[in-house]
């Protein structure tokens, strides 16, 4: 489990929790949070215990783990033990471009994936996809909405397929004139009306830039060109995406918000078995509401299909723009328009590769984000 202290590693700790004993937990990570994840050991008894910030290692004692259990740092460390024969399934929910490395090694690996850093693939999709075709990896999504589409899939043949269709809740500024966004507070855009999440993810669902990375994630991990990928609001937060086949028919999935269905879904797939997630009251009524997204208010979205389309190092940069420019928004240093406005000039402007090694998807990471550290300071 790697990132484990987070929200969908808490989800995912549930979902182990509620198997009964099927599921076991040989290895738990996180960047830091060191009591957290002790609190975690005792409960769970992995064997390894992996902080990936050595600093934050320095405040764990042996004495703290469980008998049986050991403690390794660092990032290395990390992608070493990921490799190793005991792990069949590996959960990555690391956030942002740091779950990178140690996906890869997964990958590599030939594991199974239950894939939640939809990072790994914004900036190197077409190289972890072929990766992953070398070694045998199956990756499955965790995201809600790719859940979502690779259940639907299954309903007809790749090539009877017209579009997918990602929806989004709106966020907490949905209804909000583009002409007042400039002046959202943090407080304001960390209230999401649907999904409880990190504070860097529910910033980018105000700013609809979840979506934008989700287009670019669904583009590699379906196979599927950015034309044939929508994006819907609906606010409500159930039907979690739908796939439009050629006859006109579209299979949607849908469930109460609830991360713990897809988490287990890729977990257990190609099985489904009882588990924690919310379930519906049928005898309770409710609609359904969806209205496409305003791309004034939402340019973001525009991005993710230019990013899509280009391929190469434009995922990588509009995703390092975007986590420095949250950054940036929740230091109080950027406006929150200017979230997308910084990506959207660097996306545009960056020294853009077609065939980028990983190497080169790297070096244009930090350099993106030392352009966007310029662009709040002036």
């Amino acid at each position: 489990m790697l990132g484990s202290t987070g929200s969908i590693g808490k989800s995912t700790l549930d979902v182990v929790r509620a198997s009964g004993g099927r599921l076991s937990i040989y290895l738990l990570a996180a960047r830091a949070s060191g009591r957290a994840l002790i609190e975690q050991a005792r409960a769970f008894r992995p064997s390894w215990v992996v902080v990936a910030d050595p600093a934050a290692a320095e405040g764990i004692r042996g004495s703290d783990l469980p008998a049986g259990t050991r403690l390794a740092e660092g990032d290395d460390a990390l992608a070493e033990l990921v490799r190793g024969p005991e792990i069949d399934r590996v959960v990555s929910a690391i956030v942002g471009a740091a779950g990178l490395k140690s996906t890869w090694a997964a990958v590599e690996a030939g594991k199974t994936v239950a894939l939640a850093n939809k990072e790994t693939l914004v900036m190197a999709g077409p190289l972890v996809m072929k990766l992953a075709e070398r070694s045998g990896a199956t990756i499955l999504p965790v995201d809600s909405e790719h859940s979502a589409i690779h259940q639907a899939l299954a309903s007809g043949a790749r090539h009877e397929v017209a579009r997918l269709v990602l929806t989004a809740s709106g966020g907490p500024f949905r209804t909000t004139p583009a002409s007042e966004l400039a002046t959202v507070t943090p407080e304001q855009a960390l209230r999401h009306p649907t999904w409880s999440m990190g504070r860097k993810i529910t910033i980018d669902s105000a700013t609809m830039m979840n979506k934008a990375l989700e287009i670019i994630e669904a583009r590699w991990l379906f196979d599927i060109p950015s034309e044939k990928i929508s994006v819907v609001v609906h606010p409500q937060s159930v039907v979690h995406s739908m796939v439009e086949f050629v006859d006109g028919s579209v299979v949607a999935q849908m469930s109460p918000p609830d991360m713990r269905l897809p988490i287990q879904y890729a977990i257990e797939h190609p099985h489904r078995r009882p588990g924690p997630a919310r379930r519906f009251d049928w005898n309770s009524g409710f609609s359904l509401d969806f209205e496409p997204p305003d791309p004034e208010r939402f340019p973001a979205i525009r991005l993710g299909h230019e990013a899509a389309r280009r391929g190469g190092t434009a995922g990588a940069v509009l995703n390092a723009a975007n986590e420095a420019a949250v950054q940036g928004f929740l230091d109080g240093e950027l406006a929150f328009t200017e979230i997308a406005e910084v990506s959207g000039r660097l996306l545009e402007e960056h020294p853009f590769e077609a065939e980028p090694s990983l190497e080169d998807i790297c070096g244009i990471d930090a350099w993106t984000r030392e352009e966007v550290q310029r662009w709040s300071v002036s």
